[in-house]
């Protein structure tokens, strides 16, 4: 992790397929009878990215769908788990998308080649200077009308219990109640209705900005392009949030919020809220546009 935390990209792609014999319990085998793509020509032919990780994972990784489309790819085609398909469909380039359930059967189709959603950027050469980070997401037009009741802050505060590093990233109860307390709304799916991310998108399209610890509302509200303020860990930050950073190049819309000590979430809350009373002053906008 050390070359992708500092952002040494074209050193660290080669090492991160490691993690396919390293972590097979979230990085399972891909379809056989037809090749991988090790980064040969596209032109007139037939890509399918194989599903990885975890949701935040995914949508992080399937802006590249778009990178192979503009290579020449007659079709690209996605895999992933069943709420995040609608969503990604929308994806520029995304041709067709395989939802693939924990546990279950799928038939895939042949195509001309294969790959896995974090292979992408090796084989596309990506580097911090090159990297795509316009928004690439947005909410359906048929689930706009659901969710016009939301507006304002949104508030995303633990992850999944069995997520990577769900111990140190997600805040306390009381630490939740505090933000929420300044106004915020719960955008966790048990709160809001949400059925799939898509209508987590729907939701986060209408607010003026989402506070959030690192998990897949991260991702999501970064991948829109809508203002997001996301608080990270001390122990285990991931390597995508890079060091010493308050930015992050994978999304300009976002500014991170680090802790100065494992899980003492007293600095970061003091900041948050601090911004969050003169939010509506500094002039940043609210969300940045699909380009």
């Amino acid at each position: 992790d050390f070359f992708l935390s500092v952002g040494r990209y074209q050193e660290a792609w080669p090492l991160l397929e490691s993690r396919i014999a390293l972590r097979p319990d979230v990085v399972p085998p891909g379809p056989t009878g037809f090749p991988e793509w090790r980064g040969e020509p596209l032109a007139g032919k037939s890509i399918l990215v194989w599903y990885e990780q975890g949701f935040g994972d995914q949508i992080q990784m399937c802006r590249f769908a778009t990178d192979l489309k503009q290579r020449g790819a007659s079709r690209v085609t996605l895999c992933c788990r069943p709420p995040l398909v609608a969503l990604l469909a929308g994806v520029e380039g995304v041709d067709a998308v395989v939802p693939v359930a924990q546990g279950a059967i799928v038939s895939i189709e042949r195509h001309d080649y294969w790959s896995r959603y974090f292979s992408l950027p090796g084989h596309l050469s990506v580097t911090l200077e090159n990297l795509p980070a316009k928004p690439y997401l947005r909410a359906l037009e048929e689930r706009r009308d659901q969710w016009r009741g939301f507006e304002g802050v949104g508030l995303c505060w633990r992850s999944s219990a069995t997520g990577f590093n769900a111990g140190n990233k997600n805040l306390t109860p009381d630490d939740a109640k505090r933000l929420l307390a300044l106004g915020m709304t719960s955008l966790h799916p048990e709160d809001t209705g949400a059925t799939d991310f898509a209508d987590t998108a729907a939701i986060i399209e209408r607010l003026d900005l989402v506070v959030t610890i690192d998990t897949s509302v991260a991702h999501l509200a970064g991948a829109m392009g809508v203002r997001c303020w996301t608080m990270l860990p001390f122990v285990r930050t991931d390597w995508r949030w890079l060091r010493q950073r308050s930015d992050s190049p994978w999304y300009p819309s976002m500014k991170l919020y680090r802790q100065s000590k494992p899980r003492d979430w007293t600095s970061v809350l003091d900041a948050v809220t601090a911004d969050f009373a003169t939010r509506e002053l500094d002039g940043a906008p609210t969300r940045l546009e699909i380009g």
